[in-house]
C-alpha cells in the first residue's frame, strides 16, 4: 500500500479539473465507460464525491458524509465549470492534513479509518479520470503516485474472498504485461480499451 502520509491528491485533482475544462457542452449527454452514467451524471457524481470526501477528511460529519452514492441519481451544478474545479482543489487541500488519515471518518454513509477514506478517494480520481477522459475523447496520464496507489488498492480488493472480486465490477481480464492504467481499469470492472459507441 502508499505511503498515505506523503501521498498528496492535489496533482490528480488538478489533472482531473483540467478534462472537467475540456468537456464540451455537446458531450454532456454521451455515454461514459461507467454505465451508470452519462457524461453529465458523471460530472455530477465527481462534484458529489469531492465534496463528500472533503468533508471526511475534515472529519466534518453530516449530509455530505452520510448520503450512500446509489440514493439519488447526481445532480448537475449549474455553475459545474466553476464549482467542480474548486471542490477538487478543496478535496486535495483537505487530504494534505496528516490527521485526515488518521482515526475513523465517514464517507458515502459508511464508517471507515481516515487512511482507508484517503485511498478511496484516490481510486476514484483515478478511475473516474479515465471515464470522463474517454467518454469525452481527451488524452489522459494520471499522476503516477495516484496511479500506483489505485492500483494497490483496486488490486487488494479484487484478492479479498470477502468482496467476491472487484469494488465497481467483475474483474477484466488483461495480460500481466499490460500498463499499469489499463490494469487498474480492468480491476475497475472496465474494458481498457472502451470507446464512445458511434452513432448508427
Amino acid at each position: 500500500m502508499t505511503d498515505t502520509a506523503t501521498l498528496d491528491l492535489g496533482p490528480q485533482a488538478g489533472i482531473v479539473a483540467r478534462l472537467v475544462a475540456g468537456v464540451p457542452d455537446a458531450r454532456l449527454a454521451d455515454r461514459t465507460p461507467c454505465p451508470a452514467y452519462a457524461v453529465s451524471g458523471l460530472l455530477g457524481h465527481l462534484a458529489h464525491l469531492a465534496v463528500a470526501f472533503r468533508d471526511a477528511a475534515r472529519k466534518d460529519l453530516g449530509p455530505t458524509t452520510d448520503t450512500a452514492p446509489g440514493a439519488a441519481a447526481p445532480s448537475l451544478p449549474a455553475s459545474w465549470r466553476e464549482e467542480l474545479p474548486r471542490v477538487l482543489g478543496e478535496l486535495a487541500e483537505a487530504w494534505r492534513d496528516p490527521a485526515a488519515w488518521s482515526g475513523m471518518t465517514r464517507a458515502g454513509g459508511v464508517d471507515l479509518p481516515g487512511d482507508v477514506a484517503g485511498m478511496v478517494a484516490v481510486d476514484e480520481l483515478v478511475i473516474h479520470g479515465w471515464d470522463l477522459a474517454r467518454a469525452t475523447g481527451q488524452a489522459y496520464a494520471p499522476d503516477p503516485a495516484a496511479l500506483h496507489a489505485s492500483h494497490a488498492f483496486l488490486l487488494a480488493a479484487a484478492e479479498d474472498d470477502s468482496r467476491g472480486g472487484g469494488i465497481f465490477g467483475p474483474v477484466v481480464p488483461v495480460p500481466d504485461d499490460a500498463p499499469l492504467l489499463d490494469r487498474a481499469v480492468a480491476l475497475s470492472g472496465r474494458e481498457p480499451g472502451w470507446t464512445p459507441p458511434t452513432s448508427p
